[in-house]
């Protein structure tokens, strides 16, 4: 049986961009998780792979031992750790967010 380190590095490298957030893209438990669904929606994210991370406290532990990033949201972009949701929001602003989540839908 996988640990929760393989599950997170197979859903990680599995899905092009990834979010680990709490609640659901429909329903957002948290303002920061809510934020980062929009930012995501907004730079034109076709297939995103979200974990509720309430659902699973393992999988809640985990990923922060797996980023070393204390806070969730957490979004992944093919395989890499990109941040929580102040980082979205800045490189959003940037216009780098669009191109990364471009590039890996391209992919």
């Amino acid at each position: 049986m996988a640990t929760i380190q393989e599950l997170i590095q197979e859903q990680v490298e599995k899905h092009p961009v990834v979010l680990y957030m709490k609640g659901n893209p429909r329903a957002p438990q948290c303002g920061f998780s809510a934020r980062a669904i929009q930012l995501l929606q907004q730079s034109g994210v076709k297939e995103l792979f979200t974990v509720d991370v309430l659902a699973d406290p393992q999988i809640r532990d985990g990923i922060k031992q797996f980023s070393s990033w204390p806070t969730i949201p957490q979004l992944y972009i093919q395989g890499e750790f990109v941040g929580g949701s102040d980082i979205m929001s800045d490189l959003y602003q940037q216009g780098e967010l669009q191109k990364l989540v471009e590039k890996a839908q391209n992919a």
